[in-house]
């Protein structure tokens, strides 16, 4: 059976949500374009994701969190700065009734728009060597 809820941009994903989340959702949305403006939106995994290089962020809204999904390496490069949140291996968790910190997600989108850049660069490097 097909679900039928999953959202088909970034808009529709946002406009599910209560007004509260709607405009946190809105404000990240805009800081990480704002970090990352050559990136481009998709769903993917159900949820609003930035591409640059491959997939950058990811984020999502639950009941009591929204979650930002910088991947491994975001999470490890910015320990120190997200020892207040429940994060995991690819994740964090920004309880929605504490402000969101979106001066350090903007510095975490823009790590990952480096890394990527610096993957897709060495690639390339290593395609022109071996042909």
């Amino acid at each position: 059976m097909e679900d039928t809820n999953i959202p088909n941009s970034i808009d529709e994903y946002i406009l599910q949500y209560s007004e509260e989340a709607q405009e946190i959702l809105q404000t990240l949305r805009r800081v990480i374009k704002e970090s990352a403006p050559n990136a481009t939106e998709k769903i993917s995994y159900r949820m609003p994701t930035f591409v640059l290089e491959g997939n950058l962020v990811h984020f999502a809204a639950y009941n009591n969190h929204i979650g930002f999904y910088p991947t491994p390496s975001g999470i490890n490069t910015f320990k120190q700065e997200l020892s207040g949140y429940k994060t995991s291996k690819g994740a964090v968790q920004f309880p929605i009734e504490k402000p969101i910190p979106y001066e350090l997600i903007r510095q975490i989108v823009k790590f990952r728009v480096d890394e990527n850049k610096s993957k897709a660069e060495e690639k390339l490097k290593k395609k022109k060597k071996n042909n």
